[in-house]
């Protein structure tokens, strides 16, 4: 335990020095919600399109969600990967797995470690995004405010959840921190897509819709417009995403690789 804690608190210590990590976790929903609404032309504009559920709302409400969605695909895709890419690079990870402890007590041990900071992080970071977020929003913008609070907060737990074992799939193979870098924005600008970056789900095709319901990040992001904009529980994105979770895990500690 001594040296889990030890382990822990140095992490926590790399995660902190990094000002590109607090930016993203901290004000990237800001900045994003900022410029979608202030800058971008019609976003204040009461959407036209023939669906009755969001007829009373506008571009700018159907980003929060969104914006909430993309904020975690940054930092489970990113920060997470590139660390372990650079452990494995620098040999850190062939060092450790040299000590007393077995290798699969030590695999265990550092993958409970990382998720454990990246865990504390992402939600004591995202908890002041959001709060950030909303506030700036609310009162520069006007933002709608949501229906069903309880949903979107499970909804966002979930989707942390599952995303951050998706970046531990990735942290388990990455050779360096390049390489994770890459194969991270390789999966992020597809995943943020199925999420609504360029279309919010409720503008999208029923069939784009349908199968973004079913991918990561997607489930996600529809099951907390459904919590913000709805007035019932999404069950098949929630369930969606208990089942990715339930997957990556498993796989990630399975291909783990220490060097």
């Amino acid at each position: 335990m001594h040296a889990l804690r030890t382990l822990t608190l140095a992490e926590g210590r790399v995660y902190l020095r990094d000002p590109g990590t607090a930016f993203f976790a901290l004000a990237f929903p800001t900045v994003l919600l900022l410029l979608l609404g202030l800058v971008m032309p019609g976003m204040q504009e009461p959407i036209t399109a023939a669906i009755p559920e969001i007829a009373h709302l506008r571009g700018i409400d159907l980003y929060v969600p969104v914006a909430l969605a993309m904020a975690i695909t940054t930092v489970s895709l990113t920060t997470f990967p590139s660390a372990f890419g650079t452990y494995r690079e620098r040999g850190v990870l062939r060092r450790l797995s040299t000590t007393p402890l077995p290798a699969s007590r030590l695999l265990v041990a550092q993958v409970a470690v990382n998720v454990a900071a990246l865990l504390v992080a992402v939600a004591l970071a995202l908890l002041v995004a959001v709060a950030l977020a909303l506030t700036v929003a609310w009162a520069v913008l006007d933002i709608v405010a949501p229906t069903r609070p309880g949903v979107v907060v499970v909804a966002f737990v979930l989707g942390a959840l599952h995303m951050i074992a998706l970046g531990c799939l990735l942290a388990a193979v990455v050779p360096t921190a390049g390489t994770a870098n890459g194969l991270g924005m390789l999966l992020y600008f597809p995943l943020i897509f199925f999420a609504g970056a360029w279309m919010p789900g409720p503008l999208m095709p029923d069939s784009l819709e349908r199968v973004a319901g079913f991918l990561p990040l997607g489930a996600a992001a529809q099951a907390m417009s459904a919590g913000w904009f709805g007035d019932g529980v999404p069950v098949q994105q929630l369930v969606v995403m208990v089942l990715w979770t339930l997957v990556l895990v498993p796989v990630a500690a399975k291909v783990f690789r220490w060097q």
